[in-house]
């Protein structure tokens, strides 16, 4: 048996993929904000998931758990493209690609609260998805308040 059930570990490893998919996705949307202040956030929040997928995986690995490595989820790549669509036929390009932001960051936090409630975790791991839970819901406020002043 490995580090953590089966289940936990699916999640763990669906967890990373989704952070990795965020990176790409703040990377792409980025891309297409011409908003100074909105690029630099998208960017910063490109890192920071670079961040929680390195910090992960780290993590998990030298507690001795298995972490798939892949280049991110087929639906991360059709959302990435449904943003590109979005941007190009999109009137208000930085209002559309902050709603899709703030779905992202929803969505993460929600799985989040998933493992955090519902599954069986040595206080270290704990302690870092709890950190980056945060982080995550700082980024859906901020983007809440950056639609509010765009």
């Amino acid at each position: 048996m490995g580090l953590y059930d089966e289940k936990t570990e699916n999640k763990l490893n669906d967890l990373i993929e989704k952070a990795y998919d965020a990176e790409k996705g703040f990377k792409t949307v980025a891309e297409h904000v011409d908003n100074p202040k909105l690029k630099s956030f998208f960017n910063e929040k490109a890192r920071e998931r670079s961040e929680h997928v390195n910090d992960l995986t780290t993590t998990l690995r030298k507690k001795g758990m298995d972490v798939n490595q892949n280049d991110g989820s087929i639906s991360g790549s059709l959302h990435r493209a449904w943003i590109d669509t979005k941007a190009f036929f999109s009137v208000d390009d930085d209002e559309s690609m902050l709603e899709e932001v703030r779905n992202g960051e929803k969505q993460a936090i929600d799985d989040y609260e998933d493992i955090l409630n519902h599954c069986e975790l040595n206080p270290t791991l704990r302690e870092l998805l709890l950190k980056q839970k945060s982080e995550i819901q700082a980024s859906y406020n901020k983007a809440d308040y950056l639609e509010g002043i765009h």
